[in-house]
């Protein structure tokens, strides 16, 4: 068995605009979703906004750089993500299909296993 990080990336205005309604169906699809994964499921989490972000990077001389805010701006944020075993990548694309992403989509990376 492999594992996966299916990344969800959204809309940040359309998140923090959104009705209630809209917020409490995908949260129920998040539910539905863990309880018809929990068998390849190991764990998720959503995330705060990239605003809350702070990014730290190091130059060439070894000093580092800590800012304010995400990496990049960009219309897509990275909102949450789920950990996931499964036995190939097709059958990770079968479980990323089912994430609720209302506002943008999922990205499906194999996770390296270091022994």
């Amino acid at each position: 068995m492999a594992k996966y990080l299916i990344l969800i990336y959204g809309d940040e205005a359309s998140l923090a605009n959104g009705a209630p309604e809209d917020f409490e169906q995908t949260y129920k699809g998040h539910t539905a979703f863990g309880e018809n994964n929990a068998a390849s499921l190991e764990g998720g989490h959503a995330l705060h906004p990239t605003s809350t972000a702070t990014s730290v990077r190091q130059d060439s001389s070894g000093n580092f750089m800590v800012t304010d805010g995400a990496f990049a701006e960009t219309k897509e944020a990275l909102t949450g993500y789920y950990l996931i075993e499964s036995a190939d990548l097709d059958e990770a694309i079968a479980v990323a299909k089912q994430v609720p992403a209302p506002n943008g989509g999922v990205e499906v990376r194999p996770v390296m296993i270091f022994d």
